[in-house]
Parts: structure tokens; sequence; C-alpha cells
């Protein structure tokens, strides 16, 4: 790439995209110091091709630079470190600009103050660019000839300075372009962060564990040296905390809480009025944040960015949680291949303090000023972000910041002691609940049904004169008892997923009684109590270890029950509440986690006539709409809602294309609700979808079944109305 060719600034241009040029932006190990320094020198100017001259100058707080400055410091640092020292008769550009454009080189001479940058409007913005094509032109023809290997060192020292400011760069234009009215953007097309599944933890084995700098082409100072350090068994989530989860930190009281937060975070908070993450405005019932592509909604499921390592710590207190040391992240991401977001979203506070590893020693010369001076006061981030250059990021990378600051695009991953179980359930209620509010179309997750009152409710259902499913499941179950009970192995371990009451496993321990545990999982813990307490009397030999939790998250036989065979139950056509890639997922969960020699017996509901299966999810007396409301209900209870159950209707349709029947819960009029301190408004006739209740043929479960990595080995349907009983192995 073509380094500027002119000394007039051409704005308007589109501001390069990390994903965009990619062989311009990314170096590797062969690539000539020539190619490497003309690729680094045209990404900085690409990165600033949007901006018009008087965006350049600004200076929106003395933690920032303006952009004009940047592209000036990173040229004062080839001229004064590369070229005045190693070219003969090298004449400077200009006298003035060492004082101008030093940044904290104190070895090399006074400098500018850095919160007066902004008042630098000499010298202009042509002229810099003029200043940057001085020294490209000279550079150009120095790098012609191969430099000694102390001074390539140098030179990639340079090249990863200028991608650090090139950082800095987006940060300083984000934070100038928050404050104006006008809400400009860096670069509109900036690419949006796609969203994943919710995070779990990851266990990380402890021991003596070696960290720092390993074989890399090029690296800071302080990742070095490579040392031992002692690390105790912990875990680590897999993901990155998300917008989702803040909004319910911030719902409950996180930024109100002096008791979750160190002292002198409490008091910056306090201070500086923080009651959400920098750059985080709410319009209405909605949250939207600054981003180099502009003012955007705040997506639930995106890592939350711009929070202060105070931030970072009183949330993971309040998660009961706690963040990594900086050992303990450069180990589980050398050790583990399963953690995500490690270095494209956001740098990840981390609760180490910034200072020397062992050995650590700067050089005597200006250089060494780069990193040993600022090893005080701050605290390290790892990883990288999503503008962070392509080659700038690797495990042993040091960031680090003060921790009161939030322009940096700065985020946190949770860590917590082996054998710690926080309570996060009602905080995954709450996010879930706030995410499908902020949906369009409004949805909830139908998991959250089965509280006390829910579960009660459908078990009403159940015995309600037009809900066949449990009653022909349960028929077609007493009917082919012997042969299910045929395909279960001696000694086995019976798995229910979302055991209920467990009604319906009396039939297969009645028929099976080679059966030798029992392991119901349920998200309710009043009816798993209630079925467990059931099921030990009546089967006092039966081994039964009950698992509360979200059968879709985690499922796991208990180590005490480890090398037995395992069959898995799940009935009452539960499969058909998920979406096919839902189920698919989940089918493909169960065989990973229980192994290639596990059996799966599942039922299916069938397709029927449409008559019959609204009149089953929309009864006579009103017990399905009253399971339906109750989440409102629940809402209200926990999370703090002031819902009005009676002003939604409960209704029941099909959806002839997706072969489901779909509940809703409709809004009778135009309202105004609240959850958590969150406003969200409702039209006339607006719905809050909350469940699918997919149904089926005998192919069109035996193609979802393979999908999910299953085959079917037998199937029995009943007489109309149809349900079906498949044995998956």
């Amino acid at each position: 790439m073509q380094a500027i060719v002119d000394t007039t600034w051409a704005p308007g241009a589109a501001a390069l995209r990390p994903d965009e040029d990619a062989a311009a932006t990314r170096c590797n190990a062969g690539q000539s110091l020539l190619a490497r320094y003309d690729a680094v020198r045209a990404r900085t100017e690409a990165l600033v091709a949007s901006l018009d001259a008087e965006d350049m100058v600004v200076q929106s707080m003395p933690d920032a630079s303006p952009a004009k400055w940047h592209l000036a410091h990173t040229t004062w640092f080839f001229e004064t470190f590369v070229l005045g020292p190693n070219v003969p008769g090298y004449e400077v550009f200009d006298a003035d600009f060492g004082y101008l454009f030093n940044s904290y080189y104190e070895t090399v001479g006074p400098r500018h103050p850095r919160p007066l940058r902004g008042l630098l409007t000499r010298p202009s913005v042509a002229q810099v660019v003029a200043y940057r094509h001085h020294v490209d032109t000279h550079m150009r023809a120095f790098l012609r000839e191969t430099p000694s290997a102390e001074l390539e060192a140098l030179l990639r020292l340079g090249f990863a300075h200028e991608e650090q400011h090139q950082e800095l760069l987006v940060m300083d234009v984000q934070h100038l372009f928050a404050q104006s009215p006008l809400k400009p953007a860096l670069a509109p097309a900036w690419p949006t962060e796609a969203p994943g599944p919710s995070g779990r933890f990851r266990r990380i084995g402890g021991g003596p564990v070696r960290i720092g700098v390993v074989d890399e082409h090029f690296a800071f100072d302080n990742e070095g040296p490579r040392h031992t350090v002692w690390l105790e068994p912990f875990e680590i989530s897999d993901r990155l905390v998300t917008n989702g989860q803040w909004l319910a930190f911030m719902a409950l009281g996180g930024y109100r809480r002096a008791d979750l937060w160190l002292s002198d975070g409490w008091s910056q908070r306090q201070e500086e009025g923080w009651e959400a993450p920098l750059y985080w405005r709410r319009e209405g019932d909605v949250w939207s944040h600054m981003t180099p592509g502009g003012w955007k909604p705040v997506d639930p499921d995106a890592a939350v960015t711009h929070i202060s390592y105070y931030e970072a710590e009183a949330f993971a207190r309040w998660a009961g949680a706690r963040l990594p040391t900086e050992a303990e992240w450069e180990h589980a991401v050398r050790t583990r291949t399963d953690l995500d977001q490690v270095s494209d979203v956001a740098w990840q506070w981390t609760a180490s303090a910034y200072s020397p590893y062992p050995g650590f020693r700067a050089t005597d010369d200006a250089v060494g000023e780069y990193n040993g001076k600022f090893m005080s006061g701050q605290m390290v981030l790892r990883g990288g972000a999503s503008v962070t250059p392509p080659h700038h990021v690797r495990p042993s990378y040091r960031n680090f910041y003060r921790p009161g600051q939030r322009w940096m695009f700065s985020g946190l991953r949770l860590a917590r002691d082996v054998g710690s179980s926080p309570d996060d359930d009602r905080l995954t209620f709450l996010r879930d609940t706030l995410a499908g509010l902020s949906a369009s179309p409004k949805a909830f997750s139908p998991k959250y049904f089965y509280d006390a009152a829910g579960s009660a409710l459908f078990e009403a259902i159940c015995v309600t004169p037009e809900y066949y499913p449990t009653r022909t499941e349960t028929a077609l179950l007493h009917d082919i008892a012997p042969a299910l009970a045929a395909t279960i192995p001696d000694g086995a371990v019976l798995l229910e997923l979302g055991s209920g009451a467990s009604d319906k496993t009396r039939v297969l321990l009645d028929a099976a009684p080679q059966i030798s545990a029992y392991v119901p999982v349920d998200i309710s813990v009043d009816a798993l109590n209630g079925a467990v307490e059931r099921l030990r009397s009546a089967y006092p030999a039966l081994e039964v270890y009950p698992v509360v939790g979200d059968f879709t998250r985690a499922i796991d036989v208990p180590g005490a029950l480890a090398g037995r065979p395992v069959v898995a139950f799940f009935p009452g056509s539960t499969i058909g509440n998920f979406v096919p890639e839902e189920a698919i997922a989940l089918l493909r969960s169960v065989r990973e986690r229980l192994g290639p020699e596990a059996h799966f017996i599942v039922g299916a509901d069938q397709v029927k006539p449409v008559d019959t299966l609204v009149a089953a999810y929309d009864d006579a007396e009103g017990v399905t709409a009253a399971f339906n409301r109750n989440m409102l209900v629940r809402i209200n209870r926990e999370l703090g809602g002031d819902f009005d159950p009676q002003a939604f209707e409960h209704r029941a349709v099909w959806n002839a294309e997706r072969e489901r029947i779909e509940m809703h819960l409709v809004s009778r009029v135009a309202q105004q609700v609240t959850v958590a301190g969150q406003r969200f408004g409702f039209a006339a006739g607006e719905s809050i979808h909350t469940e699918n209740s997919h149904k089926f043929t005998p192919a069109s479960f035996a193609r979802l079944a393979a999908a999910g990595g299953w085959r079917v080995d037998r199937e029995w349907i009943s007489p109309d109305p149809a349900f079906g009983v498949f044995a998956l192995v």
C-alpha cells in the first residue's frame, strides 16, 4: 500500500474497517520491513480518511489526543529514534516538532503538556501530512538496506508503537464524536459484534505454570522475562460479560450499593455520577451507546465495553465471582481452545496490578522509557479489542490503564475459585426477560414458566379434557413399557430432562427394575423436591440424585455414577418447545455430554387436526391462560415488574408453515410496564410470544434426530390423537 503522496488532506473517504484489506494490515515474520512499514503507515491514514481537518484538531479530554497529534507523534518516533541517529546528514523536518510531538520521553527533551494538545492549531493538518510524507520518503530509502538485528528490533518497536496509536486514535475520535449533538461516526459501516451463546465456566487446573512471552517475532519488554507462577485450580468464563447481564446489574442496584465497590471506585462513581458504562444513553425505553459506527442500540447479547476496573470488580463481586489474575488469564488462554472473545471484542480487566515480572530490567536509553516507567498505579488488561490492529495481539500482551479510566474498549471475563457456586439464576432470568422485552417482536423463554405456581398449573393443564398429550403419552408408555425396558442396560442410570413431577418416570422404573439410579434435572426447585421425596418413598432401593438446573446449558451425570450406562429420558414433547436449531443443539449436547453409548427416549407429539391442537392449548376452563399469565406474575414478584396480568389476553394459534402451536400474551390496550426499573411500551394488540409447541411426523422427527447426532432405533405411535415415543441410539 502507498502512503500519502501529496501534502493536502482529502476528507470524506471511507475509514478502514477491521475486516478490510487484511493483507495490508497483517504482517508475518517473512514480510519485508519496508512492506511492513508501508502497511502500518497506510492503515493509520485510512483510519482518519473520513475526518475533516476540524475533526483532527480538537482534544475532548486530557487523556485523549487530537487525531492530528497522533499522526505527527508516530512520525516523530521514526524521525527521532531511527532516521536521526542512523542516517548521516539527515535534517529534521521542523525543529519545533520535537517539542510539540514528544509524548513522555524525558531523556529526549521537554515536551508540550499533554492536556493542552488541543490548543495546537499550528502546525496545520496539511503540514502534518507533509511531515509524514517527508519522513516516509526517507524511511523508504533507509529500509532498502538490510538493518542490523538491533536496528530491526527498534523498527518493529516503531511499528508496534504506531499500531498502539491506531487503537488510541479510534478511542479518542470516538470520545470526541460522543460529545457532538450531531452524532457523527468515524466509520458508519464499522461491523457489529456477532452475539453468541451464554457464557459457561471452564475448569482450569492449578500448579506451577509458565507465563510470559514465548517465541514471538516481536514483544514489548514488559511481556518478559518468562517465569513460573503457582496457580490454584480455578474456573474462568468462556465468554465476556454481556450488556444484558450489565443491565441486570444496573437494574438491581449495582451502581447504588457501596458494599460492592472498592473505596476509591465508590468515590469516583459518586464524583463522576456513574450510572452506566461510558457512552450509554437512555432515550425512552431504549439504551443506546456510542461505537466507531456511531450511536447504536445496546445489544443485550453483545459484550459490555467501556467500563472501568472499579466497575468490573464491582460487577464480579455482585455476580458471586471475581476477576482473573493476569497469570490465570494467560494460562487459560494458552491451555484451552474453547474460550471465545479472547482478542477481538474487548480488552479484559484482570485483578493484577501492573508491575515488573521477576528479572525485568528497562534499558537505559530513551526507548527504555516505553513501559517500565508506568509500573505504578495501573491495572493490567489482557486480550485485545475490536479496534486492536490484527497483528497486535498475543497471549502475553500486557495492556495497562488506571483503574478509573473508561474510554478504552475494556470489558471483563469472570473467574471464580473451584467449589464456589454463585446463585446466578435470578441474574439469568432478569437478563433474558429484559432482552425479550427489548426484542422485536417481544418474546419470553418458556423455561421460566415453571416456578412453584407454574408447575402446579401445568399439572392442572395435564388433566383438562382438551389436553390430550399427557394422557395419550402415558397410555402409550404403559403399552410399550416392556419393549422400552428391553432397551435399557443392566445397572443403567436414568437421567430425565425437565423431570417436573416425575409421574411418567414411574412407568419406566416399574418396568425396568435394572435401573440403578435416577437423575432428575429440573429448573424448578419446588417441583424437584416434591418429586424426589415421593420417589424415594416409593423406590427405597433406588439411588436418586436430583439436579437443579437448566438442562439446555449443562447435562452431567453425578460423579458417583460415573461408568454406568446412561439412558436419557425426555417425555412430554418438550422437544417441541424448541425451534429446530435449538432442538438440534440440545440433541447434540446430550450426545456429546453422555457419550456414544448412551440411549435417549424422547416423546414427540404428532401433527393432527387444527381444532384438536388449538383446544389443547386454550382450554375452556382457562387453566392454560392462567399458566401463561403466571409468567407475568413471576416477573412482578422476582424482578420488580408491574404487569397487570389481566391486561393481557392468552392466545393460542396454529402456525401451519412451521407446524407448531404458538402461545402469546396479547396486550388488550396501549400500556407501559416496568421491569427492574426499565420501562417498556406496548401497543394495543401487541403480543409477547411465550411458547412454541412443534408437532412432528415420524419422518420429520427422524430427520431432526439425525441432525442432532442420533438414529431412531425404534418408534411407537399411538392411535389418534397421535403421539410418538422414539428410542434413539
